[in-house]
């Protein structure tokens, strides 16, 4: 890991040998050595395409789904010590050149999570190629999720997010869905539990390399949703964690 050695990017990988080396590419200069390619049993040359690129690979004895990849970077970045997490799709859809931003925002101490959101506005969104269904499921969901824990979060469904050791280590992370319910999971035990969350405009593009979930298991993904969001009922969100020491300073400062 570089960046103090204290970063890394993990990359989801699944079936990426087209994509793989762009998203690579576009990663920040300061946090190419922080890579982490977590290639989920493809059937592709993905993870021989990472290694001709110099990137650490992580290689699945099996297709562990979305959540269940995640988990396990997340354990080997626990395990090495690591300050900040970034999790990055392989299929290039997210633009990776944000993510150095995203782990300032953690390492300096203002958030112990910090999402790229696709949605700004209904023509930004369609502009990227987000097909209509999953704009609407996103909508629908969001506003569901944002009445229930009283936030105003532009959407609650981004494969773009960096986050704090602090977070990770709190969060049971093995009870935490192993599909792609993995990402509600997360964000509503980090908004309920009073840890620091916010969201930067990403932009998207949807291409025919990039993965999407399909419709029907959309349906599957919001019954996981709803199951999990029962577990925080409104009122008991827990009051937010004292802030990290570096914006204690600045706000000690400013009082």
């Amino acid at each position: 890991m570089n960046l103090n050695s204290k970063t890394m990017v993990m990359v989801l990988a699944y079936n990426v040998e087209k994509t793989l080396e762009k998203t690579y590419n576009a990663v920040p200069d300061t946090l190419k050595n922080c890579v982490v390619v977590g290639d989920n049993c493809s059937q592709d040359r993905t993870s021989e395409i990472a290694r001709q690129l110099g990137i650490r690979t992580i290689r699945h004895e099996q297709n562990f789904n979305y959540g269940g990849n995640l988990k396990r970077l997340m354990k080997t970045f626990l395990d090495e010590g690591g300050e900040v997490a970034v999790e990055l799709h392989g299929d290039f859809q997210y633009d990776p050149s944000l993510t150095d931003l995203m782990v300032e925002y953690v390492s300096r101490g203002y958030f112990d999570m910090i999402q790229g959101s696709r949605i700004r506005s209904r023509s930004e969104a369609l502009a990227g190629g987000m097909p209509l269904y999953r704009y609407i499921c996103n909508r629908i969901m969001t506003l569901g999720q944002n009445v229930w824990f009283g936030t105003v979060f532009g959407e609650w469904h981004s494969g773009l997010r960096a986050y704090s050791r602090r977070l990770l280590e709190a969060a049971p992370l093995n009870t935490f869905s192993d599909t792609h319910a993995f990402a509600s999971d997360i964000m509503m035990f980090a908004v309920a539990n009073g840890f620091w969350v916010a969201e930067v405009p990403c932009p998207a593009k949807y291409e025919q390399e990039s993965s999407s979930v399909p419709l029907p298991k959309l349906f599957d993904y919001a019954l996981k949703t709803l199951a999990s969001a029962m577990k925080y009922p409104p009122g008991a969100r827990l009051p937010l964690k004292p802030m990290l020491r570096k914006t204690d300073a600045f706000l000690s400062s400013k009082s």
